[in-house]
């Protein structure tokens, strides 16, 4: 029996995003697939502060392990740097898989971390508060020097996380993130769309202030369409709501709107019906929401960079210069009035985003899993 540790703080808040939602699609399918690891497979679930109450989560598949009490500290710092390594070195799994970017010291067991150059962007230029960029530069950069296998999200992360971190292209395993998309028919996902829509954190190298600016630059010659921004303001300090003021009152009225969260069923409404969806990121190790997008025919605004070729191909609108307002604002122009060129891309991009799959995901994560165990 191989028993695999996965370290759990980030699907604890309901409202999860990135690496959350990446790590709740991956135990959901390990539950499906339970039938086909049984025999073989026990996974160790550890959590900080609470389990919560997933459905998936209640598969015999799982022991979940809960690393904390009333009498120990709830802070995250005690959780993944002290009281995790502990609980490791006690149960001695056959391999901890750490999805949160960091390997602690003092971790015995095989180890399969993800890293991606986002993080060495946060570290050296983002606008984290110190006290983070710290943890991030000490932990990930032990990760990158001691962890058994790294785990990359694309051919395109691979190579740079390689580079900035210094570490053996041998060591860096790839794995395709998935894309949940509901069955629906082509009619159905072309109707209605008035926004132009922004969905993720927005950290500055996303770069929703441009695009606010952009959109404002054109609003007068679209005066029917309205911009619409979801994702927490991660900028230092915070932003996005004075900006968003400011711009309404130049605009004569409410044409931009933000939300820091929303549900999965109203954000599935939106990419349905958006123009378009705009994510002119800087630094991107992957990037699931034009991937989302384009499974419901909403043709994505990207940056022109390595991976958006590599997970888009040509389907999308590019965006040369994404710290430009003016750029995107030429990008948006097109992707209004082009509607030769949506409707190009909302028919090639389902057999596009075909290739990423949960299944997939889940896939290759258990062979890599397999393969670090065998070394």
């Amino acid at each position: 029996m191989l028993r695999i540790g996965i370290e759990c703080e980030s699907i604890e808040d309901l409202q999860t995003w990135g690496v959350g939602r990446i790590l709740k699609s991956l135990l959901k399918k390990i539950a499906e697939n339970r039938d086909d690891l049984r025999e073989k497979y026990r996974f160790i679930l550890y959590f900080k502060s609470h389990v919560p109450d997933f459905d998936f989560l209640k598969d015999p598949i799982f022991e979940k392990h809960l690393l904390t009490s009333w009498i120990l500290p709830r802070s995250f710092s005690f959780y993944y740097y002290l009281r995790l390594p502990w609980q490791l070195w006690r149960d001695k799994p056959d391999l901890i898989y750490l999805p949160n970017y960091m390997l602690p010291f003092f971790v015995t067991s095989r180890s399969l971390v993800v890293l991606t150059e986002d993080v060495y962007y946060e570290i050296n230029r983002g606008s984290l508060p110190w006290r983070y960029k710290l943890a991030y530069r000490i932990f990930s950069g032990h990760a990158a020097r001691a962890a058994t296998r790294i785990l990359a999200i694309s051919e395109s992360s691979k190579k740079n996380v390689a580079r900035l971190f210094k570490i053996n292209p041998d060591r860096i395993s790839v794995n395709h993130l998935g894309v949940d998309i509901v069955n629906h028919s082509h009619s159905e996902i072309r109707e209605g769309g008035k926004y132009v829509l922004y969905v993720g954190q927005a950290f500055p190298r996303r770069h929703l202030k441009e695009t606010i600016l952009a959109f404002s630059q054109i609003a007068s010659e679209f005066p029917e369409i309205n911009f619409i921004a979801v994702g927490r303001d991660k900028y230092n300090p915070p932003q996005i709501i004075d900006l968003i003021k400011e711009e309404n009152v130049k605009l004569g009225g409410e044409r931009i709107r933000h939300y820091d969260y929303i549900s999965e069923s109203q954000l599935l409404s939106l990419y349905k019906n958006a123009i378009c969806l705009v994510y002119v990121s800087s630094e991107e190790a992957f990037g699931l929401p034009p991937l989302e997008a384009l499974g419901y025919g909403t043709p994505p605004v990207v940056t022109d960079s390595e991976l958006t070729r590599e997970l888009l191909g040509n389907n999308a609108i590019f965006v040369s210069c994404p710290d430009s307002p003016q750029e995107i604002a030429n990008a948006l122009r097109l992707a209004i009035k082009d509607g030769k060129r949506r409707e190009e891309i909302s028919k090639q991009g389902r057999l596009t985003i075909d290739r990423f799959t949960w299944q997939n995901h889940f896939l290759k994560f258990k062979k890599v899993v397999e393969d670090v165990i065998n070394i």
